[in-house]
């Protein structure tokens, strides 16, 4: 039932691609090493830093922050431009 439709799988990179050194967890391998330890599976979570720089918590929460704040002032000065406050004698 289903199959692939005559599509081509996906084709799946050699885990041997996948190297530690390099990457955060060559600091983690040489930790174990002085206590004789070594961790088999490092290989298979390297790629996860092959794809560019880390991103520092700080940079996500203020991506985007300078073009909202600079839109919310525009529409500040839209609104008080157009639609200024009515004076109340209360």
């Amino acid at each position: 039932m289903g199959g692939d439709h005559g599509h081509s799988k996906l084709s799946m990179p050699d885990y041997r691609t996948w190297k530690w050194q390099g990457t955060p967890l060559e600091f983690t391998q040489e930790r174990l090493a002085r206590r004789g330890l070594k961790d088999p599976w490092a290989r298979n979570e390297a790629w996860r830093y092959s794809f560019g720089p880390p991103v520092s918590f700080r940079e996500v929460m203020l991506r985007g922050f300078r073009t909202g704040f600079i839109a919310f002032a525009v529409a500040l000065a839209v609104e008080y431009t157009f639609f200024p406050p009515k004076k109340s004698e209360h």
